[in-house]
């Protein structure tokens, strides 16, 4: 007996996890129930650790070599322009996006900060200034390359492996020993990463259930306006914007590409982590969107640290939500400082779950907002966390497509034409 496709096992256990959380949520607090939870906390953690554990090779292999195979098709510059400029474009639209939903529907407006006092005094926000967290940003970029890979920082990884590639650019045939070896480093990694990832429906299900199962539905309901509007414009830029661009540059098929990133997407969703739902997104990239392997390896693990449109999205619509609930409205220069400060806490935020509450305490801080108010966020921003980490991903393989198209398949077009 043929067992089903990856894809199609991962769909079912997610619907299956789904399933399985609302039931346990209707169940009360009962001895099944916390067996359950107990269970799927040990089987959803298993599957993300196993991700993580060999992420920091990955990311470091795959970086250097996308780098370093770029010297045969003379794009390295090319790639690095086009590269940047699309993931800082699509930030850019998806904060102005935030704003003008924010504007238009107003969340926040009928609800009052007092309701949420108790929650609002037991958290403790951490206060940094501006000036201060961007030294730190910038001291975070450069570090110890041992220390950085020990400690899992991926922006500090992925300045490291830029260097380090550029390094075997330039030193050409020199180097080729090096980079075999990073070669065949990375392609042990994504052989670890198959087999890691026939274990996705059962922890994708686990995780799904957790997530169902626990979500305070008092306080959800309480926030709903917030909710829809986060949510509806996430999945308009997610289902709308981006595959508008796709279509738009490259004239590929939407419908196409999602049928083709189901797992990254469905694995993203799940986990909440674009840095875990790298090695899937790898693998879609290069085997379901045919997207050459020197500029999957450096697009995709790139975006995957620096690309956050659902995360620059939700910072930026959840400081207005704020400021409405402590009775402030923001003029055009604070929305301004908002704009820039979103997009930076959004490329400096590590791409794991809920991470973006760290940067968005600085926003908060940026134009004098209580950031004690972030409380009100943390019940519900595992939630929403799902569909803004599913969109960054979908942001870094449409990129992988469309930086693809405007180099090395614009470069092909102009040799045959």
């Amino acid at each position: 007996m043929t067992l089903p496709s990856l894809n199609t096992r991962i769909l079912l256990g997610s619907l299956i996890g789904l399933a399985a959380g609302g039931w346990l949520a209707s169940q009360g607090n009962t001895p099944l129930v916390e067996h359950s939870l107990y269970a799927a906390k040990l089987l959803g953690n298993l599957f993300i650790d196993l991700l993580r554990m060999v992420l920091v090779p990955l990311i470091f292999s795959a970086i250097v070599v996308g780098v370093a195979s770029l010297r045969a098709h003379r794009q390295m510059h090319r790639v690095w322009r086009i590269t940047l400029l699309f993931f800082f474009g699509t930030m850019a639209l998806a904060i102005l996006l935030g704003f003008g939903a924010a504007h238009l529907f107003r969340p926040g407006d009928d609800m009052q900060l007092a309701l949420f006092a108790d929650a609002t005094q037991n958290f403790q926000a951490r206060q940094m200034p501006l000036a201060d967290y961007l030294a730190q940003f910038l001291r975070g970029l450069f570090q110890n390359p041992f220390k950085a890979l020990a400690n899992g920082d991926l922006l500090a990884v992925v300045i490291i492996a830029l260097f380090v590639g550029i390094g075997l650019v330039a030193g050409g045939e020199r180097y080729r020993t090096l980079r075999t070896g990073l070669e065949e480093l990375q392609d042990l990694c994504l052989r670890l990463v198959g087999w890691i990832m026939q274990l996705a429906p059962l922890g994708i299900a686990a995780l799904l259930l957790q997530l169902v199962a626990r979500q305070p539905g008092d306080l959800l309901f309480s926030l709903g306006h917030f909710i829809a509007v986060v949510t509806g414009t996430t999945l308009v830029h997610g289902l709308i914007i981006l595959p508008a661009l796709l279509w738009l540059i490259t004239r590929r098929s939407p419908l196409a590409f999602f049928k083709a990133t189901r797992g990254a997407l469905l694995t993203a969703f799940a986990t909440s982590s674009s840095a875990a739902t790298l090695p899937v997104s790898l693998r879609c990239a290069e085997e379901q969107l045919q997207v050459k392997k020197e500029v999957a390896q450096f697009v995709v693990p790139l975006g995957a640290t620096i690309n956050m449109d659902g995360t620059a999205l939700y910072e930026a619509t959840a400081a207005l939500f704020i400021a409405r609930l402590a009775g402030i409205e923001l003029d055009l220069a604070q929305q301004a400082i908002i704009f820039c400060v979103a997009m930076l806490g959004a490329i400096g935020a590590p791409g794991i779950p809920s991470t973006g509450m760290l940067s968005m305490v600085l926003v908060l801080e940026s134009v004098g907002l209580p950031t004690e108010a972030i409380a009100l966020l943390l019940p519900i921003d595992r939630l929403l966390d799902t569909v803004r980490t599913a969109v960054n991903v979908e942001g870094d393989l449409i990129g992988s497509v469309i930086v693809q198209h405007l180099t090395v398949d614009a470069r092909v077009e102009t040799k045959t034409g």
